[in-house]
Order: C-alpha cells, then sequence, then structure tokens
C-alpha cells in the first residue's frame, strides 16, 4: 500500500509529546514533510521539529512562511497543542482567562489564518483541530477549559464551510481520556485514580495517542475528501453514558 499522505506538507503544533507527537511520526511514516512546532522541542524521530509559542501570532506567521519558502506550500495543519486551564469560576482571575483562550483557541485561529491564503491559491488543504470531550461534556471543575473547546469546535464548523467551495476541508477531534504523559503524572500523584478511571470507560481501558493519531491521518488524507466541518469523538463511548 503507497503512503497515504505522500507528497504532502504538514505542519503539526504540540509535536514534542503526546498526541502531537503520535500524529506527526505517523504523517512522516505515511510520506508527509512534518514541520513539527513545539514549546519544548525534544527528541524529534525523523521529522523536523522547531521551537516555537503557538500563542506567539508574529512567530506563528514567521514559521508558516518559512516553511512555505522551504517547501512550496501546506497541505495539511493539526493544530494540537493546548493546555488545561481549570478553575472555580468566581477564583479565575482575567490572566488565566486570557491564557485559556490563548492557548485553546486563539493560537489555533492565527495558525489557520497563515495556512490558509496558500492553501486558498492552491484551491486545495485540510485542517484538523484538536478538541475535548470537554467540547461536548460538561464536567464540573474544568472551567474554563470547555467554554474554549466549544468556541474550538464551532470555529472549525465554521472555517469549514466558509472554504469547501476552495477544496479546503476542516474538522476536529475531541479526545476523550488518552494516557498522554500529564495523565500518566496525574495517575503516578493520584493512586488508584488510573482504576477508577478505566472502571468509568465502556471499553474498561484508556485510549493512546496512537489511537487519536490514526483519526488524524485520516481526515488529513485524500481518503476522507467529503468529510467537512465535523468533529468525531474519541472516547471510547464515555460521553453517551448518562451516569456513572
Amino acid at each position: 500500500m503507497s503512503a497515504r499522505l505522500a507528497g504532502k506538507v504538514a505542519v503539526v503544533t504540540g509535536a514534542a509529546s503526546g498526541i502531537g507527537a503520535a500524529i506527526a511520526r505517523l504523517f512522516h511514516a505515511q510520506g508527509a514533510q512534518v514541520v513539527g512546532i513545539d514549546l519544548n522541542p525534544g527528541d524529534n524521530d525523523g521529522f523536523e521539529l522547531l521551537q516555537g509559542d503557538i500563542t506567539d501570532a508574529a512567530a506563528m506567521r514567521a514559521l508558516i512562511e518559512a516553511t512555505l519558502a522551504r517547501h512550496g506550500r501546506i497541505d495539511v495543519l493539526v493544530n494540537n497543542a493546548g493546555a488545561d486551564v481549570f478553575s472555580d469560576p468566581l477564583a479565575l482571575d482575567d490572566a488565566q482567562w486570557q491564557r485559556c483562550f490563548a492557548l485553546n483557541l486563539e493560537g489555533a485561529w492565527q495558525l489557520c489564518k497563515a495556512v490558509l491564503p496558500g492553501m486558498v491559491a492552491q484551491q486545495a488543504g485540510a485542517i484538523v483541530n484538536i478538541a475535548s470531550v470537554h467540547g461536548h461534556k460538561i464536567i464540573p471543575g474544568a472551567f474554563p477549559y470547555p467554554v474554549a473547546k466549544h468556541a474550538l469546535i464551532g470555529m472549525t464548523r465554521s472555517l469549514g464551510i466558509e472554504y469547501a467551495a476552495h477544496g479546503i476541508r476542516v474538522n476536529s477531534i475531541s479526545p476523550g481520556l488518552i494516557l498522554v504523559p500529564r495523565i500518566e503524572a496525574w495517575f503516578e500523584r493520584e493512586p488508584g485514580a488510573r482504576e477508577r478511571q478505566t472502571a468509568l470507560l465502556p471499553p474498561r481501558r484508556i485510549g493512546t495517542p496512537e489511537e487519536v493519531a490514526y483519526t488524524a491521518l485520516f481526515l488529513a488524507s485524500d481518503e476522507a475528501c467529503f468529510i467537512n466541518a465535523t468533529d468525531i469523538l474519541i472516547d471510547g463511548g464515555r460521553s453517551q453514558v448518562y451516569h456513572d
């Protein structure tokens, strides 16, 4: 079977670890020229990995311009970078609110804005935004993160419709509980948390970054050429359960 992203140039944010690293590795293995961006880049597993802060709009524009100059085009953008910002609403200060939206919405928008002109010019492109189950279900104690993720899904749908006639597809993925480093660290800090969380999931297991990566691969590939303005939940069915 031929590589599913052969000849394509893909930009992946948050590519140094967790879901972003799994996506970048898989895209690279499937023939894409991958440019990863991360605040703290480390090992790159064969793909290009650059330092960058998604909340710095000027820096992101410069990285996209440099990528276009070097590779001539950008076919795929995966907005994966983000961070949990959880607070009691009444204890939340303005700086925390702004940080939540900068990391989980504004950064994705700035990168979309940077790549869209080139995608319009080539009349082709795929954008995949990594949202969250928090964008579908409200979990107490997680404010304002769900607000930003609901907005990210809304932006995904809106941009997908706005640019569909230009051959551009914009979709999102909403992971549930996935074994990324911060979740592993949580389990290490809190004895019994792994077992309790696993028991809540219908498959009785926790998802892996690779399972999210394969969905991103499908959405980025030409196999998904008629899928647009859509969000795919990857949570083992947990969000469909009415009560624990």
